[in-house]
């Protein structure tokens, strides 16, 4: 049985860590939107009902010496595009070929849920490391850690400044930046997800490249800096959001998960539609999706036409809201403080997930 993918350690590892957890998260996120629901149903399943936000810095998290090399790559200044993909396609142990590998193994029939599920962390994280321009750059300043600038009246390094802290200054919340960056056209979507990896990384490169010319150590960042570039930031992350979702529809096109290989975890799907088990924190991730969830009920309130059933919280801090129509309303005196199941398709009202519920079969507590 093919194992996953090793690459060995060449050079000397530098700890970089890009976008940092807002932006790896929004990354994810973005993409978990535009996954198909085949793909979506998989990929749940694979990382066992976590979503893709939550596992989106896993392989920061876990660097080691082998791994430090897969989530940057180092070029000279000054390349052609000719050049460029030249010296790209004669380099190995780097962010290009670790993604490249990393699809490579996420098609091998052969690997294992738990190959898989390793696999598909390092390729979300890694889809957003190669659309950091920093991680695209130079060995002699170790991706712009050795620059130093200031930004809001603090010191920082050129690196930093790309991965969080132009992120940071916009104080907006991780959804708030996931709904904000999202924006893109159908048009957008059709072209970002026809490039290879490799225009990736040269839009990185290109990018860098104007950040060298202009970047001096001691620099002071200013609000114009900061106003010229964080449209630059969204528009990356909201491409490697596209993108990742693209890769991983065609990845997983026609996959069907073998529940014999992959454990989901509590609670068991209900009904006949072999739904994805996810976490109650995590159901507002599957917009659009049918999905199984367990929650706490905290309360109950009947409006006439339909009951309200909120899990998680009281309202208006609930997870989901489930609504009770039809023959499944009668269930509604029933369910305080109970603990239920609930299978349907999770919907978006006025910001919060619900799932509208008429078939008693759909519910169980």
């Amino acid at each position: 049985m093919k194992k996953l993918f090793m690459i060995g350690l060449i050079g000397t590892s530098i700890a970089l860590i890009s976008w940092g957890f807002k932006g790896h998260r929004a990354v994810a996120t973005i993409a978990q939107k535009h996954l198909n629901s085949n793909t979506a149903y998989v990929v749940s399943a694979y990382l066992k009902g976590e979503s893709m936000s939550d596992v989106a810095t896993w392989a920061d998290e876990n660097r080691n010496t082998t791994t430090a090399p897969w989530h940057f790559l180092n070029l000279p200044l000054g390349l052609t595009h000719e050049q460029f993909v030249k010296f790209v396609s004669e380099s190995d142990n780097n962010v290009y070929t670790a993604i490249l590998k990393t699809e490579a193994s996420l098609k091998d029939n052969n690997l294992t849920a738990d190959q898989i599920n390793e696999a598909l962390k390092y390729l979300i994280h890694l889809v957003g490391d190669a659309h950091q321009p920093m991680h695209i750059s130079r060995k002699e300043d170790k991706g712009g850690n050795t620059i130093q600038v200031r930004f809001d009246s603090k010191g920082t390094n050129l690196h930093s400044l790309w991965d969080s802290k132009l992120i940071d200054h916009e104080g907006l919340s991780e959804a708030d930046i996931a709904k904000n960056y999202d924006v893109a056209t159908a048009a957008q979507i059709k072209q970002w997800q026809s490039d290879s990896p490799m225009e990736w990384i040269w839009e990185s490169y290109q990018i860098s490249s104007e950040l060298y010319a202009q970047a001096k150590s001691g620099q002071d960042i200013d609000e114009i800096y900061y106003q010229k570039y964080i449209p630059v930031i969204r528009k990356r992350i909201d491409q490697a959001g596209i993108r990742l979702a693209g890769e991983l529809n065609k990845i997983f096109l026609n996959e069907r998960v073998k529940t014999t290989t992959v454990k989901l975890v509590p609670p068991a799907p209900i009904g006949t539609t072999n739904a994805p088990v996810v976490r109650l924190e995590n159901v507002k991730n599957f917009i659009g999706l049918t999905v199984s969830v367990q929650g706490k009920v905290y309360t109950v309130k009947d409006i006439g036409s339909m009951v309200l059933v909120n899990l998680g919280a009281a309202y208006p801090n609930q997870l989901l809201t489930v609504a009770l129509k039809g023959p499944a309303k009668d269930l509604g005196s029933q369910l305080d403080n109970k603990t239920l199941t609930v299978e349907g398709e999770v919907i978006d009202y006025k910001g919060k997930p619900e799932i509208i519920v008429s078939d008693p079969a759909k519910i169980k507590f």
